[in-house]
């Protein structure tokens, strides 16, 4: 040990290991100085992941670490965090090791957070039909995240996801379930509540001063005054006074099919949608190297590459690790020291 001071470095999830995440976290070690990244540890089988660069060809050396000797490891190697878990998945394979490899490290790089021995939570991406399989209960990573808030901090909260870029940020009200399914889901309550973190967050984490929120309509054309559907006047339009009359900057509903274009993006800070889609689709056009997914309300940060596991491309050496090092650089700022007030998007 070197005798500096402890620096919390950002927990890294190996995500599912017959997927890229080893192979985009290895690649993100490799380009830590030209991507200008901060300390991270993986929390991973270091022998699974010595393999796995191996195999790409990437020399790239590892140090099987404490999490306080991340900071003086991050300059020669890898730092990994052992799991005690050994993984046998081949790339594009899972197999009954990816499961509880993937869950493991999630739970390790919370438990870290809560013990102040990381900054932040950065996830790599899951396979949660593999989950599903081994018995996991929850739609996916975000409200496990929560359910472990609650086991940890204290308290479930609702959990918000937001994908993030320099060029846009949204936030789908309703999430992972069927369009058919969203009017039903869809209420003032959600709208107001996913609003109200939603400023919250922009004000704490990223240190807005005074957030603005357009809010999309559900139908075409937010309802067309009812002549497309009475969601827009009667759960949302509702919704968008409630959030002003907490003080918020919040106005809609507003027409989806014009909310994103250039001039629109620069009159708000995030975009409120109110189906997973509507919202997923126009950041993954304009952002899709460069997008975050940050989820709001939890009492820490957690950031992940806004990509899938990319089965067909794993161990192959065509992953690009560009969403990942967003993530991991937007984790350190939203973790470290508030800045000045500054746009969002």
């Amino acid at each position: 040990m070197s005798g500096r001071p402890f620096v919390q470095p950002l927990a890294l999830t190996l995500g599912e290991p017959a997927g890229i995440g080893p192979d985009i976290a290895l690649l993100a070690w490799l380009y830590r100085h030209t991507a200008r990244l901060p300390p991270f540890l993986l929390l991973a089988d270091p022998v699974f992941v010595a393999e796995r660069a191996r195999r790409l060809g990437l020399a790239v050396p590892l140090a099987t670490v404490a999490p306080n000797e991340t900071a003086d490891a991050f300059a020669r190697a890898l730092p990994v965090v052992d799991l005690g878990l050994p993984i046998t998945a081949a790339p594009g394979r899972p197999d009954a090791t990816s499961a509880p490899a993937a869950l493991a490290a999630i739970d390790r790089a919370v438990a870290l957070v809560a013990a102040g021995e990381a900054a932040a939570v950065v996830t790599n991406p899951i396979a949660k039909h593999v989950l599903y399989e081994a018995g996991f209960a929850h739609p996916g990573h975000t409200e496990y995240l929560a359910e472990l808030s609650g086991r940890l901090f204290g308290a479930a909260p609702l959990p918000v996801m937001m994908l993030w870029s320099p060029t846009l940020a949204v936030v789908p009200v309703t999430v992972h379930i069927p369009l058919a399914a969203v009017p039903a889901r869809l209420s003032t309550d959600l709208v107001v509540e996913t609003g109200r973190i939603v400023a919250r967050d922009l004000v704490g984490r990223f240190g807005l001063d005074r957030p603005r929120l357009a809010i999309a309509g559900l139908n075409p054309h937010a309802g067309e005054g009812g002549a497309l559907g009475r969601e827009d006047a009667e759960i949302v339009a509702p919704a968008v006074a409630a959030l002003a009359a907490d003080g918020i900057a919040a106005r809609g509903p507003l027409p989806a099919d014009t909310l994103f274009h250039d001039g629109a993006r620069k009159t708000y800070d995030a975009a409120l949608c109110m189906y997973h889609d509507q919202a997923l689709i126009p950041i993954k056009t304009l952002a899709f190297h460069d997008a975050v997914n940050v989820t709001l309300g939890l009492p820490f940060v957690r950031t992940s590459p806004d990509h899938g596991t990319a089965f067909d491309i794993a161990g192959s050496g065509r992953a690009d690790p560009s969403s990942l090092m967003a993530a991991l650089r937007l984790a350190a700022r939203l973790a470290g020291p508030r800045d000045t007030p500054a746009a969002a998007a």
